[in-house]
């Protein structure tokens, strides 16, 4: 599998060594953008629009890591609610509402996911989704 088939194709399956290698790279991409935003080298216009174009190769890994699992793509929609209840102003409910909603509920989210995604061994041999995973070649 080629860079641009890793992070640009939706299709296809990959491992979990390839999995963490992009989430890797992208938070320490992001981390790095925000904090020269942050010191008010580069806009946060700019660190929001690399963030927005970073969406996409992160979509792509984690839908074929997805097939790999032998799961529809879909599911990596769940990381959309867990986002906007991490992002939402819960101030106006109680303090159990607030942290159940606000804190609770979109951790266990992500936290399920990530397990699922990048501990659990995927599916040996052919899938549904395709052939055995091949591992992406980085030159």
């Amino acid at each position: 599998m080629t860079i641009q088939q890793w992070l640009f194709n939706f299709n296809g399956r990959i491992g979990r060594r390839d999995f963490w290698i992009w989430i890797g790279v992208w938070i320490v991409a992001l981390i790095v953008i925000f904090t020269l935003a942050g010191s008010e080298l580069i806009s946060y216009s700019i660190a929001g629009l690399a963030l927005s174009g970073s969406l996409i190769p992160t979509a792509a890994v984690i839908v074929k890591r997805l097939h790999d699992r032998n799961k529809k793509g879909w599911w990596a929609l769940m990381f959309i609610p867990a986002w906007l209840l991490l992002a939402g102003n819960w101030e106006v409910f109680g303090s159990l509402a607030q942290w159940g909603l606000g804190r609770f509920i979109p951790t266990l989210i992500f936290v399920m996911m990530f397990i699922d995604l990048g501990a659990f061994v995927g599916t040996q041999g052919e899938n549904r989704f395709g052939k055995d995973t091949s591992d992406v070649k980085y030159r």
